[in-house]
């Protein structure tokens, strides 16, 4: 176990610190007042995950009595979780629902409803909810229900007796995930304004009604959060697939970790649920407002408020590098290599160079990695084209990308069902490298063409998730690619490609060895510098070599998006050192590593797949390679890197104790954001 050189900040307040900057761009008025409230259902969304994953493992190590994760360092990280949501619903109360109002966008409790509002609230309840309602009275013969994970429910006490003279007071009633949760109310009697009921409180009005000769005494809203991980033993199982397909039947009733209720739920009901799912009181959350904010989003689609909005952003093409229309793997063969940076350009590009390749009678093969493709996907959809056409398709899917489980089992039986070739990756590593090879015939010779990102195949997500592509026709880079692609599919002896640096074997030591040599050339006095873009920055021996490289002189920069745990600014160690996040309107994802060191001021650019962190680079298959091309590489800092050191309206500086500051304010003209800039960059009118 490598031991830190300081003392490390806590991942998982790390995380929750990332969630305060998200949160933050729900109070800043400079952010369309629909968008706010997508930020606050933005955090509801990667709580729910950081409950379901990162605060389960956490309770799983306090358990294993290791010591390395103790009571006192899970209340500590509790009690910062349950901060994070009462300020996020402060900030959904009141600041961001008043503002909606003043625009006329307003939720309807049952109170503020107006006679004909509640004559359509009833009429809706008969009709679309009420048939669809199961109350279920507890006695020794109807037990507690099994509540599925983040399922809604709510659990009401009853007054008198049931119909056979018995004394069961508790009912749950499940609310069904098929309803919507936001429902708008019909202009004609909204008054001129966009008013919206929430399916609970449609519910709630009407929940005596679903206990007949009995009053509801007391009542709440409730969900459960449950560890979500998939565990399967890899090496103890036949076929993978089959397994995790089995698993996640089951997923949705694992171990509970958080039970939120809302705030006026009486002592007695949350004891009562507390008991029930075996937790302790630490881990109630009492929530000023509805249950699940990030079902809020179906609000943000359904009202019709353009100015509220972000103005739409259409990525463009690249014309000079990528004609419209000509093909894309003649351009790679005569003009070189090709960058697309996402979302300020377009993801077609890579759509047409795999359909090209579909309809190419001379391409022979094409492979490709399916990491998070999504249920729906043009590319998924074109390699079962070119396997349907005689191609030969391999596909490398990753069964156990999280929460897309269930998708890529679906796409991996589609390809196999046309004949494709589909393989796992290895055993114990999930292939998280986004990596696709054309292989095609050419003048009786073979010639390979590819695409390497640092962000998935998915042109949903590539359209608000910073990334870069590359295309590629070197021979060097596509051969180095074909033999991942073979490792990965015969399981042969690792064999170190040229060019790429591969995760789990090569790439967290080089990545060591050139902090190394940064800290060398600082040590001697010349120029040393690193600058780093990462989503994440977890794993300790990396850490310790970026102190390392600091404290001997070098100037670190670290463009950190989310977890942090190297403490920057400690007098002495880590005081060279910087780490800032940028929190806009796209997801920033892209990772770009760079080195500079010594009198003859030697480089190394690398784009790559991975975080640092120890999962990324020791369990996972992951991929970096090198920018050679000067202008190409100049591309890559002067857009993924010097904007965002520069920038002084979305970022955020962090402290030795693992607090942020934002930088800037939006109130002062000659800020600067990131985004902002590279969106004027690819288009004249932003």
């Amino acid at each position: 176990m490598t031991l830190p050189d300081v003392p490390l900040l806590n991942r998982e307040n790390a995380i929750l610190e990332f969630n305060r900057r998200v949160l933050a761009q729900a109070q800043r008025v400079d952010v369309p007042l629909l968008e706010r409230l997508r930020y606050i259902c933005i955090v509801s969304s990667n709580l729910d995950e950081f409950f379901e994953v990162r605060f389960a493992d956490m309770l799983d190590a306090q358990r294993d009595g290791s010591g390395l994760v103790t009571p006192r360092d899970v209340e500590r990280v509790g009690r910062a979780a349950h901060d994070l949501i009462d300020q996020q619903y402060a900030i959904f109360n009141d600041q961001v629902m008043p503002a909606l109002r003043e625009h006329n966008i307003q939720i309807l409790n049952h109170a503020d409803r107006t006679d004909e509002i509640r004559a359509w609230v009833s009429k809706f309840f008969e009709r679309e909810v009420r048939p669809l309602l199961v109350p279920v009275g507890l006695d020794p013969a109807h037990p507690f229900p099994q509540v599925a994970n983040k399922s809604l429910h709510f659990i009401a006490r009853l007054s008198g007796k049931d119909a056979l003279g018995r004394d069961n007071r508790i009912a749950i009633v499940k609310v069904p995930r098929v309803l919507p949760r936001v429902i708008k109310v019909p202009a004609a009697i909204s008054g001129g304004k966009q008013s919206f009921v929430l399916l609970t409180s449609v519910i709630r009005a009407h929940l005596e009604e679903l206990f007949p000769g009995r009053h509801v005494e007391a009542f709440s809203q409730f969900r459960v959060t449950r560890d979500s991980d998939l565990e399967v033993d890899e090496e103890e199982i036949a076929n993978l697939r089959h397994a995790l397909r089995s698993g996640l039947t089951t997923r949705h009733f694992g171990r509970a970790v958080r039970l939120e209720v809302v705030n006026t739920c009486p002592e007695e009901l949350s004891r009562f649920l507390l008991e029930q799912f075996d937790l302790p009181e630490a881990a109630l959350y009492r929530v000023n407002g509805p249950v699940n904010l990030v079902r809020l989003n179906e609000l943000i689609d359904q009202t019709d408020a353009e100015d509220l909005r972000f103005r739409p952003y259409e990525p463009s093409w690249p014309k000079g590098r990528l004609p419209r229309g000509k093909s894309i793997l003649d351009k790679l063969r005569t003009k070189g290599d090709v960058m697309l940076h996402h979302p300020f350009e377009s993801f077609e590009p890579v759509v047409q160079l795999l359909r090209e390749a579909v309809e190419d009678p001379d391409v022979l093969a094409i492979k490709q990695t399916i990491y998070r493709t999504g249920s729906q996907s043009v590319l998924a959809d074109l390699l079962i084209e070119a396997a349907r056409r005689g191609k030969e398709v391999l596909a490398v899917v990753e069964l156990k990308a999280r929460f897309d489980e269930e998708a890529n089992i679906n796409w991996a039986e589609r390809l196999e069902a046309v004949g494709a070739q589909v393989v796992y990756g290895i055993v114990g590593l999930k292939t998280h490298a986004k990596l696709m090879l054309i292989t095609r015939r050419e003048g009786g010779k073979l010639r390979r063409y590819g695409h390497l990102s640092t962000g998935n195949y998915n042109p949903k997500t590539a359209r608000f998730y910073t990334d870069l592509g590359y295309l590629t026709a070197d021979a060097e880079m596509t051969a180095d690619m074909d033999l991942v692609f073979r490792q990965l599919a015969s399981l042969s002896k690792f064999k170190a490609p040229k060019k790429l640096l591969l995760a789990p074997f090569n790439l967290h030591r080089t990545m060591l060895e050139l902090l190394s040599q940064v800290e060398e050339a600082a040590r001697r006095g010349e120029p040393a510098r690193v600058v780093l873009k990462i989503n994440a920055l977890t794993d300790a021996e990396l850490i310790n070599g970026i102190v390392r490289a600091g404290r001997a002189g070098a100037k670190v920069d670290l463009i950190v998006r989310g977890a942090c745990m190297l403490p920057p600014g400690l007098p002495g160690e880590t005081d060279n050192i910087l780490v800032r996040s940028v929190v806009g309107r796209f997801l920033e994802h892209s990772r770009i590593f760079y080195f500079r060191w010594g009198k003859e001021e030697q480089e190394a650019l690398y784009l790559s797949s991975a975080d640092w962190m120890a999962r990324n680079m020791l369990r996972r298959i992951e991929v970096a390679w090198p920018i050679t091309d000067p202008k190409l590489r100049q591309r890559v800092v002067d857009e993924g890197l010097t904007p965002y050191l520069h920038d002084s309206l979305d970022a955020w500086q962090l402290g030795p104790d693992g607090t942020s500051q934002r930088i800037g304010t939006e109130d002062v003209p000659q800020h600067v954001s990131a985004q902002q800039a590279l969106m004027r960059l690819y288009h004249e009118d932003p």
